[in-house]
Parts: C-alpha cells; structure tokens; sequence
C-alpha cells in the first residue's frame, strides 16, 4: 500500500472520529422539571429545576431530599431515630447529662444564639416550655373545637421561668449539648426549617444544581436565578382564603430567600377568636398584629428568623429593625388587608 493511501485511509478515521465526537458529545438541552413530596418537616416540598432528562433531575432531587429527611430527623422534637441523637434527645436529657450530637445541631444552636441576640429576644429556641403548652391545647382545641380553651396565665407564666438561653451550654470540643435547667426544652421550629433549607441550597451547588428552586412550605429559597437568566417569580399567597386572587404580590428575587410567617395556617379558634402558633417572648402569647409578615433575606436561615422577630413586633418598631438591616426587606400584610413594605421591598415586586 502506498504512502498516499495510507494517508487517506488515516484522514478518513479522523474525520469519522471528528463525527461521532460532535454527534455523541453534543450536549442535549436541559429542561425544567419539578418534584414534590410531602414527608419532610411536616410540610409540602417543591424542587423546581433543570435536567437533561427526568431521570437525571430525580436522582439529584433524591440526594437533596436525603438531606432534607436527615435535617428533618435532627431537629424533631417529637420523636426518636435510631442511631440518631437529635434535639429530643437533647430535651429528653435536660438537667441529667450533656448529649453527644451532630456538628449541624452544634451550628444550628449557636446560630439560633446569634439570632436571639440579633433580634433582642424575639426568636429565642429556649421556649419550648411555653410553646409546648400552646401546642397541646391547640391540638386539642383543634380535635374537638366546642371544648376548645386557653391556658392560663399562671401556667404560662410558670413554664416561662425556664425560656434562659444562656442555659444551652455548649461544648464544641466535646461536640455536646446540655440544658442546665431541667425544666427547659429547646423548639427551633422558628429557625431550624430556614436553617436547613439554607444547608440543602448550598448542598444543591456543590452536586452542580446552580439554577434551583427550593419550596419548603412558607420557606422558599432560590439558587442562582432561572436557565434563561432572569429572576425566579415567587408568589406570596393571600391569606384571605376566600378571595379568588391565589398570591397578594408576585416578586422577582435570584440566589435569595422569601420566608412568611402568618396566622392563617397553624392556629385553632377559642370562643370566637384565632390564636395562631408564633408566640410573643415577651407575652406568652400569640401575636396579633398582621396576617402575615413576608422577609426578603440572602439566607433562609435568616429570612425564617426575622420574619417571626417581625411578626411579634409592633409595625413601627418592626419597620425600623428591618430597614437598619442590610440586605433585608419585608412586606407586612395588616389586619384589614392593606399591605406596607420595608424602605426597598418594592425593588422585588414583579409589575
């Protein structure tokens, strides 16, 4: 065979390799897919992102809702997981010993600290004596409404003597926690969903998912912004369960939090009267100044704090926290409807 023929024979192969390189490495266009379960936190949970296929999208949401059930397990207080210390164990072991835990129950209470100091004692996880009691007689007013009653302010008060946060100790060397009062118990129910849907988003990063939407029920936090570039839409939804309009304002937000906190959802009826599940620290009792406060925050974990700090503050005081925050904003919806916003809540609005 000649030297020309054998040339001809070598450009062949890589004009052909060239083919099947452009033909099989030719990436195919992601499209947008959406998951939904509702075992995780009690609560619904939406993932909306993209994917060469369903199935590659599933597998990525599998691994996310692998963490999510694992920050769920961690932070219950309800209930015991095998092989697992978690805040119940935490709880179940106050005034005996200190418990062995999991760094992210470390990180988690040190972070609740910060927010209690950040937001003068609103959000305080050292109250689950008080939200204890506001639990059982909401579930039993809510099983059997005619007999639905408060508690009272003796009860309260006395369950109140045990809210100190500076009795969390601590012991990041020996990775323990202990609650020096026996009669205490933590319930980070106003942080602890924010906090992990926080750790599963930058979770969601590192495993490739940069443009995401992470829905854990009133806890909505977007990854990056949408494929084509523009800002995730979110809606924040009416309370008024009566109108036919779904959401009272649409915003526009990319790598941000939108959390709400309202009485509209978790709450039961006495003698004519709604009593919902975000207790005022400073009254042992629900707050009643808005339907909901919605807060804009670069972090869920944040964004869950605040918007239940805000929710049991006045408006003017909450107005002036909120806009001597960075990188915060907040939307309040009133009693009678009306809707007031932070100084630059409006840059989020959607026209």
């Amino acid at each position: 065979m000649s030297l020309g023929k054998k040339t001809g024979i070598f450009v062949a192969a890589v004009v052909l390799l060239g083919a099947l390189v452009v033909w099989y490495g030719k990436p195919e266009t992601p499209q947008r897919y959406t998951a939904t379960f509702l075992d995780v936190f009690d609560t619904k949970t939406d993932i909306i992102g993209y994917g060469t296929s369903k199935g590659a999208f599933m597998e990525e949401v599998s691994l996310l809702k692998e963490k999510l059930v694992y920050y769920h397990e961690l932070y219950d207080i309800y209930h015991e997981y095998e092989g697992m210390n978690n805040i119940k164990t935490i709880n179940d072991n106050a005034g005996i010993a200190p418990v062995e835990v999991d760094p992210e129950i470390i990180r988690l209470l040190q972070f609740s600290k910060e927010m209690y100091a950040r937001t003068n004692g609103q959000v305080n996880i050292a109250m689950g004596s008080v939200l204890s009691i506001w639990h059982d007689y909401r579930e039993a007013g809510n099983a059997n409404p005619a007999a639905a009653k408060l508690p009272s302010a003796d009860e309260l008060l006395a369950a109140a003597e045990h809210t100190d946060i500076e009795k969390i100790i601590i012991d990041e060397d020996s990775s323990t926690v202990y609650l020096s009062d026996p009669e205490m118990s933590l319930d980070v129910g106003s942080i602890g969903k924010g906090y992990a849907v926080q750790r599963v988003a930058e979770y969601a990063k590192e495993i490739g998912m940069e443009h995401m939407l992470l829905s854990v029920g009133g806890n909505v936090c977007a990854v990056g912004e949408r494929l084509d570039g523009t800002n995730w839409r979110l809606g924040i939804q009416n309370p008024d369960f009566e109108s036919e309009e779904t959401y009272v304002r649409k915003v526009d937000v990319a790598d941000a939090s939108v959390v709400t906190s309202g009485n509209y959802q978790r709450y039961y009826v006495v003698d004519g009267e709604v009593y919902c599940h975000i207790i005022d620290p400073d009254t042992q009792m629900p707050a009643d100044y808005f339907t909901s406060v919605s807060v804009v925050a670069d972090d869920s974990g944040v964004a869950d704090a605040l918007s239940t700090a805000v929710y049991n503050m006045p408006y003017e005081e909450g107005l002036a926290f909120v806009n001597g925050l960075e990188g915060v904003e907040a939307m309040w919806i009133m009693e009678d409807g009306s809707i007031r916003y932070s100084e630059n809540f409006e840059a989020y609005v959607a026209e």
